[in-house]
């Protein structure tokens, strides 16, 4: 779980709803059904023009990843490799097929079973790196829906504000319709706000680190295939891999052999 995510959704809504009830004038006040159907089912709808239905399923979905998401553990995969490496080594790629076989990583797993097949070297390399070239547009793509929500949500808060507007200055010799009216020029300002800043952007940006960490974690697999198929020393193959880490996500190469 990313306790990021949760404790800072809970914090902010939390904050926001404690300002409402020091207002004094309820929760309800922030309650307009009209607000509503501007913002939310109008980005809904904007959305769906904007992109194809199939690509906004999965991008909506991939919002469960901001939740349950985790930051790959690199260090443990080099010393995976590490291990792997040394095993290529005393016994041969052949005897890889049994590390494959254990691999929880699905990635890993295809990339020891091409070894292990006597794929050439640039065949491997092109597969691999075109994997994660794919991988990181279709991340790409997931994020751009939210980014799209961030920026369709206060486009259509104005549009309601002006709406609002629209409808007092309609009925300005009508006193009991200013207040309906103002409520949803002002009220589709603020659904529109929240919309962005505390759904969207936020949502986007987590995506994007997730998808940066994941693109980093099996471009760390994938060098390291490599390695141990050029016959690469471990410890070298590790000291490289590491060279493109940050210290704290770094292996200790200390059984690196």
């Amino acid at each position: 779980m990313d306790l990021g995510t949760i404790i800072g959704m809970v914090v902010a809504n939390g904050l926001i709803l404690t300002a409402i009830l020091l207002g004094g004038v309820g929760v309800m006040a922030y309650v307009d059904v009209p607000s509503i159907l501007i913002v939310f089912g109008g980005c809904a709808g904007v959305l769906g023009v904007a992109f194809p239905v199939g690509m906004l399923k999965d991008g909506l979905k991939a919002g469960m990843v901001t939740v349950k998401g985790k930051t790959p553990e690199i260090g443990e995969t080099i010393k995976q490799l590490s291990e792997i490496s040394n095993v290529a080594r005393r016994e041969g790629l052949l005897a890889l097929e049994s590390a494959a076989a254990e691999a929880e990583d699905d990635f890993l797993k295809r990339g020891l079973l091409m070894l292990v097949d006597g794929h050439e070297a640039e065949a491997i390399e092109s597969v691999l790196f075109e994997e994660i070239s794919k991988i990181e547009a279709r991340h790409k793509g997931n994020a751009e829906i939210w980014d799209a929500m961030g920026a369709y949500g206060p486009a259509m808060g104005m549009i309601g504000t002006l709406i609002g507007l629209v409808a007092m200055l309609k009925n300005m010799a009508d006193p009991a319709a200013i207040g309906p009216a103002m409520a949803v020029a002002l009220l589709t300002t603020f659904y529109g706000s929240y919309l962005a800043n505390l759904i969207g952007i936020p949502m986007a940006n987590k995506l994007k680190l997730r998808s940066a960490e994941e693109v980093a974690a099996k471009s760390v697999i994938a060098n390291g295939l490599l390695s141990i198929l050029n016959g690469e020393n471990p410890r070298f193959m590790v000291d490289r891999l590491n060279a493109a880490l940050p210290p704290k996500q770094r292996y200790a190469a200390d059984e690196a052999a």
